[in-house]
């Protein structure tokens, strides 16, 4: 960003009922004057006097202005910038100054769906909710061309900038506990935050909130990644149902040496524990065959 050279000047304005006041008292002194000197009561000189009241009563009442709350002014003259008034109400400034009004309340920037590619490259969906308020009026409207438009293109570029940066969720190639865009919610919209107040900057622009209010993969690929998390969904629950029936089977061979219930060698262990493991880790239901023999036959 280039070096800022535009900031703003606060500039306190007159009350703008006592200038009321004043321009109506001398429109009306002005008046009287006139007619006392149509009606002869006075010299020719006190028209001219009456007329310039009545002149300056006018040009008094031109420079007021109301501005409502978290609404500023700023005021040009003949194309220089003189200040930003940041009262309230009915104000006065002279009335050659050129008032343009911009509020400095709180704005919503509600982005559309915007399709981006990750950190591994995979096309995902973006959408984000920006609030955003004008912090330095002079630069928001002498720095930028439209600073709403700037804004708009800014964060939009932001987005696209912090998807790169993020995978859209965990895998073999990512560090232990790297942020996902889908697992690391709190720091991606911290992030995002951070770099749309940099890029705000130049435009007198305060970021006040930034959320991520869409996240998805692409219709092109989300089928297979769809797959892909279920496989995950799949192995990993293998792997507890695993774990699970090897502790039992454990047990198991435990409790019958403990309680001295059966003797088993080797080979009918290792029987033991493949038909216990079958039966465990199997996703239906087993089908019992009764030994009418020894146990051996």
């Amino acid at each position: 960003m280039s070096a800022l050279t535009r900031q703003e000047i606060p500039l306190a304005s007159m009350n703008g009922y006592l200038a009321l006041g004043g321009g109506i008292l001398a429109v009306l002194a002005g008046a009287w004057l006139v007619h006392l000197s149509i009606l002869g009561s006075l010299a020719g000189g006190a028209a001219l006097a009456g007329i310039a009241l009545i002149l300056a009563g006018v040009f008094m009442c031109a420079g007021l202005y109301m501005l409502q709350p978290n609404e500023t002014a700023v005021l040009t003259l003949f194309g220089r910038y003189v200040g930003t008034d940041r009262g309230e109400g009915l104000r006065w400034a002279f009335p050659l100054y050129r008032k343009r009004k911009l509020t400095v309340r709180a704005r919503n920037l509600n982005m559309s769906t915007l399709k981006v590619n990750d950190k591994r490259g995979n096309p995902v969906e973006l959408a984000a909710a920006v609030v955003w308020r004008v912090r330095d009026t002079a630069q928001a409207l002498f720095e930028v061309d439209d600073f709403e438009r700037y804004v708009s293109v800014q964060a939009e570029a932001a987005l696209r900038h912090l998807a790169a940066q993020y995978a859209y969720d965990e895998g073999e190639d990512l560090a232990p506990g790297e942020t996902t865009l889908r697992g690391g919610a709190a720091e991606v919209a911290h992030a995002l935050s951070v770099e749309l107040t940099a890029r705000f900057e130049a435009a007198g622009v305060e970021t006040l909130d930034a959320k991520l209010t869409h996240l998805a993969y692409a219709p092109e690929i989300a089928q297979v990644m769809l797959r892909r998390q279920q496989a995950q969904a799949i192995i990993s629950a293998r792997a507890r149902i695993v774990h699970g029936a090897v502790t039992m089977v454990e047990d198991a061979l435990k409790g019958l040496a403990e309680r001295e219930i059966v003797e088993l060698d080797a080979e009918r262990k290792a029987s033991m524990v493949s038909n216990l493991l079958v039966v465990l880790c199997s996703d239906r239901d087993a089908q019992p065959i009764i030994n009418a023999g020894t146990l051996y036959n």
